[in-house]
């Protein structure tokens, strides 16, 4: 009885612990796909009943996301899906190439033959969502390689301080593609997935730098036709 009494702390955290990153996911989505339209104000009961969660997961899953500015939260105005904004978004990728290019070059050196199935394993599960133009699921292949990317980097410094980062463009992406544009980011993350698997620590930083070039180049149209 002692042993079982000790080990409950540990399990209901455990369990608040995933119902909040259950919530932190499910709005994450329900952000990234447009779902929730950025400007639109919401109120907790609405993201409840829309989730099928609970108040105090969710309320930990708007904090986070408030911190990450994809939400604001006001005892005021409520919960207020923020804005896209282009010309502050080619900030986003100032930070993320740097980022984005460390993360890559130390999961290469540092990623366990585990990881490395993993990556071609997510390379190749990408590429056919792409071509079977699986948007939703193409963006949850997405978030699973910057987990694992940031598992193998071994930096979590890097790790905390990207990940919103990936959020916003993931958001962007979303909202200004085009015909064609699914296939090419497929491609560009692929290669660099399989750098990565490979271990080859220049040719992962390049190829990091290829896919922030595209999006940095995808930005700037989007601001031109905005």
């Amino acid at each position: 009885m002692k042993a079982l009494a000790a080990s409950l702390p540990g399990q209901v955290n455990g369990r608040a612990e995933t119902l909040s990153r259950k919530a932190y996911d499910a709005l994450e989505e329900l952000i990234l796909t447009l779902q929730l339209e950025p400007g639109s104000v919401v109120t907790e009961q609405h993201l409840i009943e829309r989730t099928g969660l609970g108040r105090t997961p969710l309320r930990e899953a708007l904090l986070r996301l408030d911190r990450e500015k994809l939400v604001e939260v006001s005892p005021r105005r409520g919960i207020t899906v923020s804005e896209i904004n282009i010309a502050q978004y080619l900030s986003v990728l100032e930070v993320r190439r740097l980022l984005d290019g460390l993360l890559a070059e130390k999961a290469a050196r540092r990623a366990t033959e585990e990881q490395r199935r993993e990556f071609r394993r997510l390379a190749a599960l990408m590429e056919q969502e792409a071509s079977r133009k699986h948007l939703v699921e193409f963006m949850r292949v997405d978030r699973a390689f910057d987990a694992l990317l940031g598992s193998a980097a071994r930096n979590s410094f890097a790790v905390d301080a990207v990940r919103p980062l990936h959020a916003h463009s993931r958001r962007f992406w979303y909202l200004f593609r085009h015909d064609g544009d699914l296939a090419r980011a497929a491609g560009l993350h692929a290669r660099l997935m399989r750098s990565v698997a490979g271990g080859n620590t220049r040719e992962a930083r390049r190829a990091s730098d290829h896919l922030l070039d595209y999006l940095e180049s995808f930005a700037r149209k989007a601001l031109e036709t905005a």
